[in-house]
């Protein structure tokens, strides 16, 4: 018959070691006394001591002290651990960056193992906490508020150059590398472009108008040189082509057309617009590409009318007409590609309130010295 293994509670185990333990007792007496084996006797007792004589892959039992001796290591180390993973660049950072760090996270991590980590004295931190802020630090944060005011009035899309002119029209003696030292500190960042590999087609040249303006895209007056394209802008309604005419002389958008059709009227009516709203210039030189749109009748007629000189990049050398490139790269990164339109009239609204709004009169131009179209003109204007 099959022997049914016993089953003994920790109460009795820890009673059957205190009996081994008397003076005079033996084990082996212990043990038959209480009808179990000497050797089970002597393992519960080498347990109650704390040691094991466990083999190599087996599991054995550790005393309560020794256990929680091992989980407050383990748990040291994993602090430690996660403050170093958390502040690598700081190490070599004087201490009052350290100071920073660890007055950021003091309800995260012990503060005293953060300054052991760190190689500051707690006393040092605890000095630095109550000093009063720096003039400099002072100046800086009065400073910062100026920087988002600036940044958020360009809806989120300046960076350090422009948004330090700003301040210097404010009367702000600041230089650009401490707006934007101070930018980066605090996370405000401009809109970047996306960058990419425009390339070239290259194929049988069939030329409408000679390239008259060949890249000089500067000009000694308004209305001398205009720059005119049309892109094309996706709706939850389907696409919406919009198409510009810019002034190489202050790079200010004169004449603009949106309509859901890229048709030979939509380039018509942004000319029209240029044409009418700077008084009806002569022997303005207008460029574009050779999109049939512009090597159309209707709008060669159009120019014809007007005295308008035409000029057109080579076949597929987008560098021929880089101002509008530029144009429309700034205008997507800036605002469209940031947002997804249900309607084509929420993107006109949009494309709308850029143009006339913001990049008209406000939006500080490298080109022109980082001052916005309208102020430049007002320059001439004022000079002349």
């Amino acid at each position: 018959m099959k022997r049914e293994r016993r089953i003994f509670t920790e109460e009795f185990k820890r009673e059957a070691v205190k009996l081994a333990k008397q003076p005079g007792a033996t084990r082996s007496g212990i043990a038959r006394d209480l009808g179990i084996g000497p050797n089970l006797l002597g393992r519960w007792c080498r347990d109650a001591e704390g040691i094991s004589d466990a083999k190599p892959g087996s599991t054995e039992k550790v005393s309560l002290d020794e256990y929680e001796r091992m989980r407050r290591e383990l748990a040291k180390v994993k602090t430690e651990r996660d403050i170093l993973k958390k502040a690598p660049r700081i190490l070599r950072c004087r201490a009052q960056v350290k100071y920073a760090f660890i007055a950021r996270h003091r309800a995260v991590w012990p503060t005293r193992t953060m300054c052991r980590l760190l190689g500051v004295s707690a006393s040092g931190f605890y000095d630095w906490l109550e000093r009063a802020p720096s003039k400099r630090e002072v100046e800086n944060q009065r400073l910062l508020r100026s920087i988002r005011i600036s940044h958020e009035a360009s809806d989120s899309t300046y960076g350090s150059p422009r948004v330090v002119r700003d301040l210097w029209d404010q009367g702000e003696t600041c230089s650009e590398n401490r707006v934007a030292r101070l930018m980066q500190k605090a996370g405000i960042i401009g809109r970047k472009r996306r960058r990419r590999n425009p390339g070239q087609v290259l194929g049988e040249v069939h030329t409408i108008a000679p390239n008259l303006l060949d890249r000089q895209f500067e000009a000694t007056a308004p209305d001398q040189k205009w720059a005119a394209d049309f892109t094309y802008v996706w709706t939850g309604e389907g696409w919406l082509f919009v198409a510009v005419v810019l002034d190489l002389y202050s790079r200010r958008v004169v004449g603009w057309s949106m309509q859901p059709t890229m048709t030979s009227q939509l380039v018509m009516d942004a000319l029209l617009m240029a044409v009418f709203r700077r008084g009806r210039p002569k022997e303005v030189l207008h460029h574009s590409d050779q999109g049939s749109q512009y090597t159309s009748e209707d709008f060669q007629n159009l120019l014809e009318t007007h005295c308008i000189v035409c000029s057109m990049s080579r076949r597929g050398n987008c560098w021929d007409n880089a101002a509008m490139e530029s144009f429309f790269s700034t205008l997507k990164t800036e605002r469209l590609n940031r947002k997804h339109y249900r309607t084509r009239d929420a993107l006109r609204a949009d494309v709308f309130d850029y143009i006339e709004r913001f990049y008209n009169p406000k939006r500080r131009h490298s080109t022109l010295g980082y001052v916005s179209p309208v102020q430049f003109e007002a320059q001439t204007l004022k000079c002349a």
